[in-house]
């Protein structure tokens, strides 16, 4: 595993380089998206998403009635209990 070795006055900082485990998710990929109870507060794009094709984050309220729809690309989320 690389790590990133900086000096900060005469001390030496090793910072280690995790990778990310899962791959990033393509957003607007899909019109449909079930999300779990770990992914609250949703947000779409999600943080598993590309951004830098994507529109500005907005959070969509879906706790209470299980399902939200994002404004911008009409994605639809359904909340797995």
């Amino acid at each position: 595993m690389p790590a990133i070795i900086r000096t900060i006055g005469l001390r030496i900082v090793e910072f280690n380089m995790v990778a990310a485990a899962k791959p990033l998710i393509e957003p607007n990929a899909q019109n449909q998206y079930e999300v779990a109870v770990e992914d609250l507060p949703l947000c779409c794009p999600m943080p598993q998403m590309y951004l830098w094709n994507s529109h500005p984050r907005v959070y969509l309220p879906i706790e209470e009635t299980g399902w939200a729809k994002c404004p911008y690309c009409s994605a639809e989320y359904t909340l797995r209990r």
